[in-house]
């Protein structure tokens, strides 16, 4: 390998005119605009979901404004069997991927005392493991095939940070960040380029349900906060944009807004900084836990003047 090999690598897909697209979570959110962002840049799509119906959508959507849909099927990336049975489905029918993204994911927050077992197995099993069954059941063929390609993983502002509550999601996150920064090693001399996207607040369905462990999302507290977070976050549309420029440009790094990106500046640069800030956002998680048990207390416990009749429905 020459120098210039090692400083300079050219950019394997250039532009996603033909290629041949894998995008998972594609039913909605991030991935469901990622699919249509590709579909305008000329991509010939393969994609998937979770969630049969919603997947329906995307792909009405696409053929709808003239996008081309080459394969389509509903599934669970966690599930190894049938990503694999997915993958030669598509080997068979539609060839090797140009670009694979890993986009499906969910989401869980809480305290160590709060999270169960399912959560963390949760967080893994979809936002690890599916991306590793995605990834060793296509990225192969693109090697051996040997006319590059590109693999997308999408990370976290929390596969970067030491968000408060986010230890199972973090798991999962941090774990991706990992093997996306080893194969952008191993993959470098296939002309295999890899994107690893770190999205901050993004307003898509995933905020609305992911599971909050020990906590009352009902909340008017609680929905104030999630009401703050929607105001600040970016929309799908523009975290799709950065990730298929991340893909034209091959960057490795690719951030869907400002704020993750100085965040993980400063987390590098000022280690006491950082940890001071998270120290307080990890103190505000906690007021508004206490917070929302206090009410939830306030409804559950019956006020002096109708504890007789709420005794009697109870005992009835």
């Amino acid at each position: 390998m020459s120098i210039k090999d090692l400083l300079v690598m050219s950019v394997p897909v250039k532009n996603l005119q033909g290629k041949r697209v894998l995008i998972t979570g594609a039913g909605s959110g991030i991935g469901k605009a990622t699919a249509l962002a590709a579909a305008r840049d000329g991509a010939a799509l393969v994609l998937t979901d979770i969630a049969a119906e919603n997947l329906d959508e995307t792909v009405a959507e696409v053929k709808r404004a003239d996008g081309k849909i080459l394969f389509h099927r509903a599934g669970d990336v966690s599930d190894y069997e049938w990503v694999r049975r997915f993958a030669q489905q598509v080997d068979a029918e539609v060839g090797v991927m140009d670009v694979v993204m890993n986009i499906a994911g969910v989401s869980a927050w809480g305290t160590v005392e709060n999270l169960e077992h399912r959560h963390w197995k949760k967080m893994v099993d979809v936002n690890l493991m599916g991306p590793i069954h995605i990834i060793e059941c296509f990225v192969p063929q693109i090697v051996r095939r040997g006319r590059g390609g590109h693999l997308v993983n999408v990370s976290s502002a929390a596969g970067l940070l030491a968000l408060p509550w986010h230890a199972a999601y973090s798991a999962s996150k941090f774990g991706i960040r990992g093997v996306s920064e080893v194969l952008r090693m191993d993959l470098r001399r296939h002309k295999i380029g890899v994107s690893l996207v770190c999205p901050g607040g993004v307003d898509t369905p995933l905020v609305g349900t992911v599971d909050i462990a020990g906590l009352d999302r009902d909340n008017p507290v609680i929905q104030r906060e999630i009401g703050h977070f929607h105001k600040v976050a970016v929309s799908p549309e523009k975290a799709a944009e950065a990730i298929l420029t991340g893909i034209r440009k091959n960057q490795f790094m690719v951030y869907t807004s400002f704020d993750i990106r100085f965040g993980y500046f400063v987390a590098r640069k000022f280690a006491l900084p950082y940890e001071i800030v998270m120290r307080i956002a990890n103190n505000r998680f906690d007021q508004l836990a206490r917070i929302s048990g206090r009410n939830l207390e306030d409804l559950a416990a019956p006020s002096d003047s109708n504890s007789s009749s709420s005794t009697t429905r109870q005992k009835g």
